[in-house]
């Protein structure tokens, strides 16, 4: 083989070894997609726990407010399914539009309860809602750090996958970009869930 057929050899093994490093840092991107939403689903699982808790509690003092105690558990129960769809495919944005759509609804419904029990003070004296608002406030808190490291993997994805030239390899083997948990967009969606009693 002459010089010319060893430097195109070179130049070839070269791409070969930059598009399988290329390929893997994409494949490793996704992974810690994958991870940060499982820790997202963990702290999600938690508070779709203590949700029935607090539910029964708040059932003994507003018995005849029925409607707002099955509207939080039907908002759980939708929340949690659509969180399932999302840890079965966390690469769908239709999934991950109908989680955060489903938190909406939660948030909302969790958000009126609370203002319902404002109301109550043998409500708001009970330890046990004390402590369930507790957990469920610190839960919220580990929710939302877990949403940031999720969008900080899928920011770094996206990136890598949209600059070139790995691009090329993003496009080859589809790696298609992840969507990220995005803030609602009304300003009274915006607030957070009042959870102190």
């Amino acid at each position: 083989m002459d010089l010319m057929g060893w430097v195109v050899l070179g130049l070839v093994l070269m791409a070969l070894f930059w598009a399988v490093g290329a390929y893997n840092r994409l494949v490793r991107l996704k992974n810690a997609i994958a991870n940060a939403f499982g820790q997202i689903d963990v702290q999600l699982k938690r508070r779709y726990d203590l949700i029935p808790n607090l539910v029964e509690v708040a059932r003994k003092y507003l018995a005849h407010e029925s409607e707002t105690l099955e509207a939080v558990i039907a908002a759980r129960n939708q929340a949690r399914n659509a969180e399932q769809t999302v840890a079965a495919s966390p690469a769908s944005a239709t999934a991950m539009g109908a989680l955060v759509g489903a938190e909406q609804v939660l948030g909302g419904a969790m958000g009126r309860l609370f203002a319902l029990a404002e109301a109550y003070p043998e409500l708001k004296a009970d330890q046990t809602m004390r402590d369930l608002s507790e957990e469920l406030s610190s839960t919220e808190n580990r929710v939302g750090f877990s949403r940031q490291a999720y969008n900080d993997h899928v920011l770094a994805f996206n990136d890598a996958a949209a600059q070139f030239p790995t691009l090329i390899v993003a496009r080859l083997f589809a790696f298609l970009p992840m969507p990220m948990l995005e803030a609602t967009s009304s300003e009274a969606e915006r607030q957070p869930v009042k959870v102190a009693f």
